[in-house]
């Protein structure tokens, strides 16, 4: 593995304009600095820089879509192989997690509610603490982690990085509440009567989306966001039908692959699929197929029904079956998620738009002062790497609102 990444790295061009960084990193990670200090010897280095610029840089070396991103700009791949950007970043992040010293500066004595731990919680949590305050995060589910560990499967990201990265969220005196839903017996108007100075709010979307088909109850049927959560818990049979055609559509046909299912399908109700080429690849790797142009009508007992669709080469349809039953054990719904609304529902002043998202400014503030948010639960599922974009983002303006109000005060 060594090997292979100090190859890579000195396969790097060190572009006077890396549009791997640039065009490629949505959160602009200065990749040429990464690996020019990876190859001089200061991993430890380069480690506490990919850190600083983002929290979750061992993560979005694994799940990133880097096709599209950093390897895709990657000049090298003009006439060749892309550099793999992403296998150094991972040696990097990986071997030098564990060691690295995050420092805290003075306490300021305010708190921050942090709801939920999914990627943009996280983020906030990891810089305000850095920064002096004192920050408790609320976990609905039993572990830290979010979408990251209920909704990515464990041979994308294994939870053994998720246990890591808690020590070094409690190395920052950072609290963590597990198994607390915030909206049922706790709402947000109690943190602020204990003292907190603001909340930010990153609770993602668990909420599946429907098809909008008869059969949706039916016994043998289940939702993506349900069944990644716990895959042991279902028995899905020989037979699987997954529509959707997303990343999340993926990683559960592949899941049921790995728990016994044999013969697993994927939906597409377009001629082409939402997921990234590599997630494509692997699904089909691991032994699933993907049928395109397949328009689901209902769920029966013995299976989905589709209308089978034909595409010019614009991509209009040209043509439409008769309704078809094509036999599935058990049937998987992958067409993606919305917020829960608890929340909302237990919070005045809060307002979501016509998506159910919740509703920010520029600075990421909801309609009810104090109360910041960001990540899914405002953009709608989306990814890693852009939802601690956003949250950086938020972060400094948290850390700007309560500069203001210790300053009014």
């Amino acid at each position: 593995m060594a090997v292979h990444v100090i190859r890579e790295a000195r396969r790097c061009l060190q572009c006077k304009k890396p549009l791997c960084r640039l065009k490629g990193c949505p959160i602009q990670t200065n990749i040429p600095e990464m690996i020019r200090l990876f190859l001089s010897g200061k991993s430890d280095e380069a480690a506490a820089m990919l850190f600083a610029n983002n929290p979750l840089s061992i993560v979005c070396s694994l799940v990133c879509d880097h096709e599209k991103q950093c390897e895709g700009n990657c000049v090298q791949g003009k006439k060749g192989s892309a550099v793999q950007i992403s296998s150094i970043e991972h040696y990097i992040s990986n071997a030098f997690l564990d060691k690295l010293i995050l420092k805290r500066e003075p306490g300021k004595g305010e708190k921050v509610a942090i709801v939920g731990s999914g990627p943009a919680g996280l983020t906030v949590a990891v810089i305000l603490a850095q920064r002096g305050y004192d920050i408790t995060i609320f976990e609905r589910k039993d572990q830290i982690g979010g979408m990251l560990r209920y909704g990515i499967p464990d041979f994308r990201l294994p939870k053994t990085i998720l246990e890591r990265y808690q020590k070094k969220l409690r190395q920052l005196g950072i609290h963590i509440r597990p198994n607390t839903t915030v909206g049922g017996a706790l709402r947000l108007d109690d943190f602020f009567n204990d003292g907190y100075a603001a909340i930010f709010i990153g609770s993602g979307t668990w909420r599946a989306r429907r098809l909008g088909v008869p059969g949706e109850s039916l016994g043998n049927v289940h939702y993506t966001i349900d069944y990644l959560q716990n895959p042991d818990a279902y028995e899905l049979g020989d037979r699987v039908a997954v529509i959707g055609a997303g990343n999340a559509a993926m990683d559960a046909a592949r899941t049921a692959l790995r728990h016994g299912s044999r013969f697993v399908t994927v939906y597409s109700r377009e001629a082409t699929v939402a997921a990234s080429p590599r997630e494509l690849d692997y699904t089909l790797a691991d032994g699933a197929s993907v049928e395109y142009g397949m328009d689901v009508q209902k769920i029966a007992d013995e299976g989905p029904v589709f209308i089978r669709r034909t595409f010019d080469e614009e991509g209009k349809v040209t043509s439409e079956s008769a309704p078809v039953l094509i036999p599935a054990d058990s049937t998987i719904i992958a067409v993606s998620q919305r917020p829960k609304d608890k929340l909302v529902s237990t919070t005045t002043g809060l307002s979501v738009n016509d998506r159910g998202l919740l509703a920010v400014d520029e600075n990421g503030q909801t309609t009810r002062e104090g109360i910041f948010s960001g990540g899914d639960v405002v953009t709608g599922p989306w990814n890693v790497v852009q939802a601690v974009k956003s949250a950086k983002r938020v972060a400094d303006n948290i850390a700007a609102y309560l500069d203001r109000i210790a300053w009014q005060e």
